[in-house]
């Protein structure tokens, strides 16, 4: 395992990683932006304005607030010290091995499986394009072409996410004008639709607040992604100033681009119109006369699927390479391409064929149980996010007492009011746990991520209680 070594300015990091350092602050920027602008979004806000209604407004804002003090407490610890394992290091220096090992193999676990739910959702819009074409062989086409993408430099996959979330974002602001236009009657054919679908209908809170809660559990994981960035800041060429950068641009641009997707649906359309899973963009787009609004969007969600696959893709190789190198998995995984030609090396290639492995055997779960496999993988990974956020801020607790006695020219990103919005922060993780084994819908994936969590903590604990015994045996 690798010791802690104090920088100049006194923080401790990790040796340097033989990682290339190619990715730039527009890379690490459009990351941030697009790593959550998905299908939970595009597709998934429907089920929640059926239950919340003009409201799911609030649950956004909600949803959104929690995530922007994660990502703030996040923020903090990886300018200060950098890594590719991000809060997995993190939770190992504030906790213990046992929390770095946990987190950082329960991420993994869950970015593989959500890979794998992502290139199965994008297989099934391409085989309504092309029915001729078997959607496992569509799985296994997307998980060929991402493969060989992360195998190259990593400033490729650099690229292909700038242009993937350039893609999405724009389709979101084409949206929002769009949709501000309608509002005010500025369209052709159109009259003023005002605050009219915001009071009718039931009023802003037709469910009540419990339906703005149920709203929060319906939206809240739309928001995971955004911590890839800071697993990529670690191959830019000054880390700590590209995630500060990165993570104060990213959240309040996705908070607005959320947020103000919802408003503008909710007051273009009465919330009564929208269905659970069919999109609310699709809806709003035809209602305002746009041709092939459904075509449109279908577009846009399919690359939205093949963007998260790249980057889920991306984030779980570099959290598994990080595990290897503190001795948490096998030391194969820490081979590195070598540079040729004037070419770059630093590729994790052998993790990142360990962590497509699982992709390619849901090509194999698709061409047995097409029609069942997509829900029983979504329920394994469920509540799995909750749990890493909250390791999050406890390692965010500890760390910055000693940052400050230690290194306090290292804190150049601060979480906000410390240490009172991190103890609020989990507290909010833990209510919606709660909440959501009171809910029929969410509490098979509570459970189920539950069981992930406690197998992977007895692992944890059992490694740590038997590594302390072989270190207390005669000659050792």
């Amino acid at each position: 395992m690798h010791e802690a070594s104090p920088t100049p300015s006194g923080a401790p990091t990790t040796p340097a990683e033989p990682l290339e350092h190619g990715l730039k602050q527009r890379h690490l920027t459009m990351l941030g932006l697009g790593g959550v602008i998905g299908a939970g979004l595009f597709v998934g806000s429907g089920a929640g304005i059926a239950v919340a209604g003009p409201a799911i407004v609030v649950s956004y804002l909600i949803a959104g607030a929690l995530t922007m003090l994660v990502m703030r407490m996040l923020g903090e610890m990886s300018a200060a010290m950098p890594a590719s394992g991000s809060f997995s290091v993190h939770a190992e220096r504030a906790l213990g091995r046992w929390a770095g090992f946990s987190v950082g193999w329960l991420y993994w676990f869950l970015l593989v499986v959500v890979l794998a739910v992502e290139a199965t959702a994008a297989a099934q819009i391409a085989h309504g394009w092309v029915p001729a074409v078997e959607p496992w062989v569509w799985v296994l086409l997307f998980m060929v072409v991402f493969t060989a993408a992360n195998l190259t430099a990593v400033r490729n996959f650099g690229e292909f996410e700038f242009w993937f979330a350039s893609l999405k974002v724009g389709a979101i602001v084409v949206f929002l004008g769009l949709g501000v236009l309608a509002v005010l009657g500025w369209l052709p054919d159109t009259d003023p639709v005002g605050m009219t679908n915001l009071t009718g209908q039931g009023g802003f809170l037709p469910n009540g607040w419990g339906g703005v809660v149920s709203g929060v559990l319906t939206v809240v994981f739309a928001f995971g992604g955004l911590e890839v960035v800071t697993i990529a800041a670690a191959e830019t060429d000054d880390p700590a100033r590209a995630v500060g950068r990165a993570v104060r641009s990213a959240v309040v641009r996705i908070l607005f681009f959320y947020v103000g997707s919802m408003l503008v649906i909710v007051t273009v359309l009465p919330w009564t119109a929208q269905q659970a899973g069919l999109s609310p963009y699709v809806k709003v787009l035809d209602s305002i006369g746009v041709p092939s609004a459904g075509q449109t969007m279908n577009i846009v969600v399919f690359v939205a699927l093949l963007s998260a696959l790249n980057a889920n893709l991306y984030g779980s190789s570099r959290m598994v390479f990080s595990l290897a190198e503190r001795g948490e998995a096998p030391r194969g995984l820490l081979k590195v391409s070598g540079g040729s030609r004037g070419k770059p090396g630093g590729v994790p290639r052998r993790a990142v064929l360990a962590s497509v492995t699982f992709g390619f055997v849901s090509v194999l779960l698709n061409l047995l149980w097409p029609d069942t496999v997509f829900l029983y993988m979504l329920n394994s990974v469920g509540a799995v996010l909750l749990f890493v956020w909250a390791l999050i801020a406890a390692s965010q607790l500890r760390l910055r007492a000693r940052l400050e006695r230690e290194a306090p020219g290292a804190l150049t990103l601060r979480m906000w009011c410390f240490p009172y919005l991190t103890w609020l922060t989990l507290a909010g993780l833990l209510g919606v746990l709660l909440l959501m084994l009171t809910d029929a819908d969410a509490r098979s994936q509570v459970l189920w991520s539950a069981g992930a969590t406690a197998l992977v903590l007895m692992v944890a604990v059992g490694r740590q209680r038997r590594e302390r015994k072989n270190s207390a045996l005669p000659g050792r």
